[in-house]
């Protein structure tokens, strides 16, 4: 989105600390978010009000969609970030790229990456950014709620039944996800089994074939309707698989904040159905 020389840099950062010291920043901190999962986090731990900017896509709750973007999958706008003055700037290394968010820490902008890897990390991440708000009673409860859910979950689906499944991320070409992507862990809550659980991409593209021969007792999908190419193939599977193919909403299952628990919900909630199947 922008491209800076060294001297352009420098010149930022001067500009930056002469407008930092002749308008000082009152607590509590304003708040940037440069991701959709981090956005939904700030407002989980009660930063709502805070946020004066965010990145595209993030749509929820309704009030995130009211926020400047800042950026995108090309980038983020440097130059109206800082013009922004903010005290916190919430980022994520799997989508944002560095040398700006060096920058940005250089002008003394604090940054912090919530790359979420586990379904924990989740509410300690809220209860962190609980800190930087007036309220982080807000935190506390919105954490000790989803920790609440996940361990319902848990124990309910620590014994239950396996279910060999495939997730159609894509059919043309067609793709799943395996043990190492982010949605994985949700359908391993509620008893799944990824029949490409062992590829070393954690988003393969695979064939009709290795999907036919590793047996799915049933689909799962994104969007509004499976697509052709899958339509004209499905006979050859399982007769389990044909009769029980169920959509996910994309958001809770792809991003790593309080409502993939309501991803999880509709994963378990399908998953029983194929139980009671067989």
């Amino acid at each position: 989105m922008l491209g800076l020389s060294p001297r352009g840099v420098g010149l930022l950062v001067a500009a930056f600390l002469f407008t930092t010291a002749a308008y000082a920043h009152p607590a509590p901190p304003r708040v940037i978010s440069l991701a959709p999962h981090a956005t939904e986090l700030a407002y989980a731990a009660g930063l709502g009000k805070q946020l004066v900017a965010a990145s595209a896509y993030s749509d929820y709750p309704d009030e995130a969609k009211m926020l400047e973007r800042v950026s995108n999958y090309r980038g983020i706008k440097l130059e109206r970030i800082v013009a922004l003055k903010p005290d916190l700037i919430l980022a994520w290394r799997g989508g944002n790229p560095p040398k700006p968010l060096e920058t940005l820490a250089q002008l003394g902008i604090e940054i912090r990456y919530l790359d979420v890897e586990k379904l924990d990390n989740i509410s300690g991440f809220i209860r962190e950014l609980g800190r930087y708000g007036r309220h982080p009673e807000i935190a506390q409860k919105n954490a000790a709620a989803f920790d609440q859910k996940l361990r319902a979950l848990r124990t309910r689906y620590q014994d239950a039944t396996s279910v060999p499944y495939f997730y159609l991320l894509s059919g043309a070409p067609l793709m799943t996800a395996s043990d190492h992507a982010w949605p994985s862990q949700l359908f391993r809550l509620c008893g799944g089994a990824n029949i490409f659980a062992d590829s070393p991409a954690a988003y393969p593209q695979v064939n009709m074939e290795q999907v036919i021969t590793r047996k799915p007792h049933t689909v799962f999908y994104t969007g509004g309707e499976l697509p052709a190419s899958w339509q004209s193939m499905k006979d050859l599977l399982p007769s389990l698989a044909q009769h029980y193919a169920f959509q996910l909403n994309p958001d809770w299952l792809t991003r790593a904040t309080p409502r993939a628990l309501q991803a999880a919900t509709q994963i378990c909630e399908a998953l029983d159905t194929v139980r009671r199947a067989t």
